[in-house]
């Protein structure tokens, strides 16, 4: 099976529908913020190990202890990921922290930024 093959898109879509539903409304670590979000899953082909990209809007510290919360509860999120999902094989998640959606907001807020002081500067200029 190739790595973006309709089978393999339509697995990364399930496991991460389930895989967000799971951490959003079963699992109780005290770690995990509550600003947690699946942004990606990628399965490998052979459906042997599963890449989760984990969104957390909040401090570094945050972000540390979700990860840590969401890997010590790895074996019952894929416990569960088995109970829901009909696969051959149920995959080992690796959680991986993503900040892309953080580093954009960061940028459009430069680029605002940027904008106020060339609309600034223009209003100076009609003066």
């Amino acid at each position: 099976m190739r790595k973006n093959s309709i089978k393999n898109t339509r697995i990364n879509g399930e496991v991460l529908k389930e895989l967000s539903m799971i951490i959003r409304q079963e699992i109780k670590d005290p770690r995990i913020h509550m600003m947690t979000s699946v942004t990606a899953v990628e399965v490998a082909p052979d459906l042997k190990t599963c890449k989760a990209y984990i969104s957390v809007l909040g401090t570094d510290e945050e972000k540390r202890d979700t990860i840590a919360g969401l890997r010590s509860a790895e074996g019952y999120i894929r416990r569960q990921l088995a109970k829901n999902l009909n696969l051959r094989n149920t995959p080992e998640i690796y959680f991986k922290l993503d900040e892309s959606i953080e580093y954009g907001v960061h940028m459009s807020k430069l680029i605002d930024d940027v904008n106020q002081g060339i609309s600034g500067r223009d209003e100076e200029d009609e003066e």
